[in-house]
């Protein structure tokens, strides 16, 4: 904890620039972090990075301790699908985050595969040990990850040239009109909110590409399948959501003007289902199925029985 005093003559002067000067360890972008985060206090209470010095105030930094380079292993139940001695393919529950990052540095499913097996510690970075592609934290359903470098290199490979096949069952609100489609929309980071993507103009954003059919239809809700042919941050939620149907339970990309979800889904209405990939050993396609998970499916049973 730094504990800073403010002199008469830094009155005037933005929060964030004075403690820039103060603290020059720290750049300014993190300082303004530590200050959205409510790690600084000014005569105790939390301001913004814009907040002006009035002199004499007492400032206090508290600065969370760098996050270790290495990932640490977590011992901890894991739904194993298929498992060699070039790939792991895990079954992710809704809920459970796939790598650390903001806010989540504890029980990711990187932490636990490398409890599993220590060997892929060698495998891409060392914060994301044999993770070759992720799903969201509500998602759930099939993940694919890499034991070796050259199983992490073939995959990755892969799915740049989308040889991967990612199927997913999701639901989404209102009526679906047509019994199926293809969204072919550049996504690339909001243009007034970086932690959520969207839609953007040609050449704002990274070319994305989402097939979807209809499944069945309820009084306010579609249930469809969706593919992707490309792997943006969030594609099928952006994509769904700017076609008017986002999905269920989400509520970054849903707003709050959707009707009421009739009972919890916990996390998005939205499943990996399927996951295929020619095995980077053998040279063969391998195909692996998740059924849907109790969550959704007790939704889909209500739907049809309240039709």
């Amino acid at each position: 904890m730094a504990v800073l005093t403010v002199v008469p003559q830094a009155a005037g002067t933005r929060l964030d620039r004075w403690l820039s000067d103060r603290l020059p360890e720290l750049s300014r972008a993190r300082l303004q972090a530590l200050i959205v985060a409510g790690s600084v206090r000014v005569d105790g209470r939390v301001p913004k990075a814009s907040y002006r010095l009035r002199g004499g105030e007492r400032v206090d930094v508290e600065v969370p301790p760098p996050v270790a380079e290495e990932l640490e292993p977590e011992p901890a139940e894991l739904s194993i699908v298929h498992e060699d001695a070039e790939v792991l393919v895990v079954d992710k529950p809704a809920g459970m985050v796939v790598h650390p990052g903001a806010g989540q540095t504890r029980g990711t499913l990187a932490a636990i595969a490398l409890a599993h097996a220590p060997a892929i510690a060698g495998v891409g970075g060392p914060r994301r040990p044999g993770i070759v592609h992720r799903l969201d934290k509500g998602t759930s359903g099939l993940l694919v990850l890499a034991k070796t470098r050259a199983a992490y290199e073939s995959l990755v490979a892969q799915l740049a040239t989308r040889a991967v096949t990612r199927r997913y069952l999701v639901v989404v609100h209102g009526h679906v009109p047509g019994d199926e489609g293809v969204i072919d929309k550049p996504i690339g980071r909001h243009p007034h909110d970086r932690v959520r993507m969207a839609v953007r103009p040609p050449g704002r954003g990274r070319r994305a590409v989402t097939r979807w059919r209809v499944l069945a239809r309820f009084p306010r809700f579609t249930y469809l399948e969706a593919s992707l042919e490309t792997g943006r941050t969030h594609q099928i939620r952006v994509h769904l959501a700017f076609l008017g149907h986002p999905v269920v339970g989400d509520d970054v990309y849903g707003g709050r003007r959707q009707p009421p979800v009739p009972i919890p889904v916990d996390g998005y209405a939205l499943h990996a289902a399927t996951l295929a990939f020619v095995h980077p050993a053998t040279g063969e396609r391998v195909e692996f199925r998740s059924p849907l998970p109790a969550r959704i499916a007790r939704l889909l049973a209500h739907l049809r029985n309240t039709r």
